[in-house]
């Protein structure tokens, strides 16, 4: 749980915070909340697509006792960017582009650690979900040894568009799954490139996978069946970076 230092209270200064070009990682707002200031906020976010979750009064008491008038903002320690602004840029800069997807990887401390790794392997950039992933916040800013200051994040409305992009961009898309037949050292990783993660229970949607141009697996020798997000991430970075050194 973050804490109040970390969060913003009420409509107005929520609204002036986003004005005032403060990143804010999610919204919590009353649900059925009414008035101008609240229609205001809406507009607001929408334009600015930052996350909103509607929950009950009760929800909201118990982040704070101050004063909240049915909305607290979490402030977002890092600042987002957008891939479709990262891409044109590394072609620019004569880079052979090497992203991390995450689709749905909801657990801080394995984003933090992910982002560690990436960091460390000259990963140009990791693209995460607007809505159903890791927040970045400050255990995963921890986790990250501090890497999430560093490297890129890319938090996009739709998984499905993004990957759509960096296809389109003339990224090779390599997906980690556990259904797949060819070994992750056999597959080709030298290309302009895109690793693509799933969540740790289902692993990657079906309208992401189908856009994928290769699947591969970590062999699994123990019993039991599979590897944490963070681990498996790792071993297929690092055998990017073998290949393309």
């Amino acid at each position: 749980m973050q804490k109040e230092k970390d969060m913003i209270f009420g409509l107005r200064p929520i609204i002036e915070a986003i004005e005032s070009g403060k990143e804010i990682e999610k919204i919590f707002i009353k649900r059925e909340l009414g008035g101008e200031l609240a229609q205001q906020l809406w507009e607001l976010v929408h334009q600015m697509q930052i996350p909103v979750v509607k929950v009950p009064m009760e929800k909201l008491n118990r982040l704070t006792r101050k004063n909240h008038q049915g909305a607290i903002a979490y402030l977002s320690p890092i600042t987002y960017q957008h891939i479709e602004d990262i891409i044109p840029t590394l072609y620019e800069d004569g880079k052979n582009p090497f992203i991390v997807v995450l689709d749905g990887v909801t657990d801080v401390r394995n984003f933090g650690a992910i982002a560690r790794t990436c960091e460390c392997a000259g990963v140009d950039a990791i693209v995460v979900p607007m809505k159903g992933g890791a927040a970045a916040n400050a255990d995963a800013v921890k986790t990250s040894a501090g890497a999430l200051h560093i490297i890129p994040v890319c938090r996009e409305m739709s998984i499905q568009k993004a990957v759509q992009f960096l296809k389109d961009s003339g990224l090779t898309i390599v997906a980690a799954s556990e259904k797949a037949v060819q070994s992750y050292s056999e597959a080709e990783y030298k290309n302009p490139l895109a690793i693509v993660m799933g969540s740790e229970d289902v692993g990657i949607s079906p309208e992401v996978l189908r856009l994928c141009d290769q699947m591969v697996a970590i062999p699994i020798l123990g019993k039991i069946q599979s590897l944490n997000v963070s681990v498996a991430a790792g071993v297929l970075i690092y055998e990017a970076v073998k290949q393309r050194k």
